[in-house]
């Protein structure tokens, strides 16, 4: 953990009362930590850790800019990161954690290093969807994706790019009107067969 060192908060020797702490968050911090949902970006913390007899109250408010890829074209795209999060630490006789938000820490150590909590509220404050603004998706993989993008039956065949085949999803008869695919015949048969 020496690379974190920067983010060690030695509680046992904070006076009671308000203190406050900041941190900026570059690349290297992201690469160090190796984490699976950023490798880049900067982003500011503020801290205000406020000390009672029983507890350490510590908010954060995370602002800054991170790079993730793009869920269509897979390009880095930049997200804007802006969240408030709390955490509640106590001394106790081993680490615990009792909820999202409330963790022990053994006494004899007396402090908390923060790099994976960081992480973490950064990596939630993350939307489960990440998509460039339309039209900014890389040029190529977004003309590969229309290429292999499924359609569907009602969609015509003028529609459809040239070079994109879709006759094993419905074939029409001679009338214009739909008919199944003649390989899923046999699975129907198996349904049937079990249902006598």
């Amino acid at each position: 953990m020496g690379k974190f060192n920067l983010y060690n908060v030695d509680l046992k020797n904070l006076t009671p009362g308000v203190h406050e702490f900041d941190y900026l968050l570059e690349n290297k911090f992201f690469v160090d930590i190796d984490g699976d949902q950023v490798q880049k970006g900067k982003v500011k913390v503020h801290l205000t850790v406020k000390r009672s007899s029983m507890m350490f109250e510590m908010n954060f408010q995370i602002e800054g800019v991170v790079m993730v890829p793009c869920d269509r074209c897979l390009d880095d795209m930049e997200l804007p990161i802006d969240t408030h999060n709390r955490l509640v630490v106590k001394f106790g006789k081993e680490y615990a954690e009792e909820s999202d938000e409330v963790v022990v820490i053994p006494e004899e150590e007396g402090s908390i290093n923060l790099a994976w909590f960081l992480y973490e509220f950064i990596a939630l404050a993350i939307p489960m969807k990440h998509v460039h603004a339309p039209g900014k998706c890389n040029k190529t993989m977004s003309s590969k994706l229309k290429k292999h993008t499924a359609r569907s039956a009602s969609e015509s065949d003028s529609e459809l790019d040239d070079d994109v085949v879709d006759d094993d999803i419905v074939i029409e008869d001679e009338g214009g009107m739909e008919a199944s695919d003649p390989r899923w015949e046999a699975l129907k048969g198996l349904i049937e067969n079990d249902n006598n």
